[in-house]
């Protein structure tokens, strides 16, 4: 199979998809490795890299695009991308179809083979690629805001952990999965007062077991969440539903109530956002205020360290794109039920129930489309 990498095109994404161990291990294989020029130097990887591992450098998107059968990306292809793309072609990335219905329209339009890294998901309910992202956002969610809590760009001028004599910052955490769970380790470190919420009393029963002393867990009700938003110096959402648009649990209201100058970094602004006033943003231009309360919704926030967010995706994501490229997706989404749940679109029929639900789109069996080919 020919395998290709383009360079990421989405504002500051510096990640890169493939490394060069990844175009090693792929081209002894008997795969073809095509790999755009530049694709690798946000993350200090250079073309001569991929060269020595057995993978072909070429110059531009377009060229790879046309050659391969098989794309992997880190994130969704852009509206400059989806002339690239041809019917029955593999795109493997993260796509977060239920933030964006033009790029749904766009894969279902182009007839691709839309396999998700956000719904490739275990047995036990685990999300094995979305996972190290989850980890390096959840912990980045304290960096940012601890720096956005800082008086010069805009915040409360309050440290997290404060000083002898005076009180740490209140931070409130919204989901208790990886993201709130690495949120939560990151900002009591600091020596912030954390109080970290779900819906889950047997994942509250576990992250109370874990959590440092200055860690409070709490069920996610409304009720609760209008108290201690309005108490929050810093907020974080850190909500997921597999699949599907993140619902949306702080209202404006709520946020009307909360101190001037907070913060609110919302990690689920890819699937749509968990706060009702946030919206995308970019790292060029992360943030904006909204009834007084600074908002950092950068949609793709591990690309800011991508050196780190790069290996910790490749290592999760390469077993998965070995067995696609050794076997087709057909046989490789029969033998791993893991693969199975990523396909998401399957030339032209969506096969999500969660992405037809929400878009009101007919619901192909992915047994049915597997067999149309």
């Amino acid at each position: 199979m020919i395998i290709g990498v383009p360079k990421e095109t989405k504002n500051n994404e510096y990640r890169v998809a493939l490394l060069p161990f990844g175009a090693e291990i792929l081209t002894k294989a008997g795969h073809e490795v095509l790999v755009q020029s530049t694709a690798g130097e946000g993350s200090d990887v250079n073309d001569d890299e991929y060269t020595h591992a057995g993978a072909k450098v070429l110059k531009t998107a377009k060229e790879v695009f046309a050659a391969a059968d098989f794309i992997v990306k880190v994130k969704e292809p852009l509206a400059e991308e989806y002339p690239r793309l041809r019917p029955g072609q593999i795109v493997f990335t993260f796509f977060h179809f239920a933030a964006s219905r033009e790029l749904t329209d766009a894969m279902i339009k182009a007839r691709v083979v839309a396999i998700a890294y956000e719904t490739i998901e275990l047995d036990d309910g685990s999300l094995p690629l979305l996972t190290p992202m989850s980890e390096v956002a959840g912990r980045m969610a304290v960096q940012e805001g601890a720096k956005y809590l800082e008086k010069p760009f805009g915040g409360r001028g309050v440290l997290l952990g404060g000083v002898p004599g005076v009180e740490p910052a209140k931070v409130v955490i919204i989901g208790g999965g990886a993201v709130g769970a690495n949120a939560a380790h990151m900002a009591a470190g600091l020596g912030a007062d954390v109080i970290l919420l779900d819906i889950s009393l047997p994942r509250l029963r576990y992250l109370d077991e874990i959590m440092p002393p200055n860690v409070t867990t709490m069920m996610s009700n409304p009720w609760n969440l209008r108290r201690v938003v309005k108490e929050a110096d810093l907020l974080i959402g850190a909500v997921l539903v597999t699949g599907d648009k993140a619902p949306v649990l702080v209202t404006e209201a709520m946020v009307k109530t909360m101190k001037h100058g907070a913060v609110i970094v919302d990690v689920a602004v890819d699937q749509g956002g968990c706060v009702a006033t946030t919206k995308p943003t970019t790292h060029s231009e992360p943030t904006y205020v909204a009834h007084g309360v600074v908002h950092y919704c950068v949609a793709n926030m591990p690309g800011a360290v991508a050196r780190t967010s790069t290996y910790a995706l490749c290592n999760a994501t390469f077993p998965y794109l070995l067995k696609l490229a050794d076997k087709g997706y057909r046989r490789a989404a029969a033998d791993t039920p893991a693969i199975a749940r990523g396909l998401n679109i399957v030339e032209g029929h969506v096969v999500l129930p969660e992405i037809a639900h929400l878009f009101n789109l007919p619901c192909t069996a992915l047994d049915t489309a597997l067999g149309m080919g």
